[in-house]
């Protein structure tokens, strides 16, 4: 086997690790509020880091002006509560014509 198949192998028997490890710790007692309201609010966070990353790139050395006006154009329409699918298109349809001007 390759080393790309082994890291997948052991990444997936980590994560069913972590995901079995949790109920089996807590058996049937629920997490205190502070607890639940931290791993909520972890999820946004590790999303806005990665989007961060992937826009900006290593020490911001690949910073894509053309894709923050489309990101930022998606997220206030979904803020006005305008549907998923219609967010992505509007962020898609800018950034091919931004890209396009360019």
């Amino acid at each position: 086997m390759t080393v790309i198949v082994v890291g997948i192998l052991v990444l997936a028997l980590m994560n069913f690790t972590f995901k079995a490890a949790g109920p089996a710790l807590l058996m049937d007692r629920e997490p205190s509020p502070t607890v639940q309201e931290l791993v909520i609010s972890l999820s946004p966070a590790l999303l806005t880091g990665l989007v961060v990353v992937e826009l900006a790139g290593a020490r911001w050395a690949h910073l894509d002006w053309t894709a923050l006006l489309p990101l930022a154009a998606a997220a206030v329409a979904y803020r006005k509560g305008v549907p998923d699918l219609v967010c992505i298109l509007i962020a898609v349809g800018l950034a091919a014509g931004l890209r396009a001007l360019v």
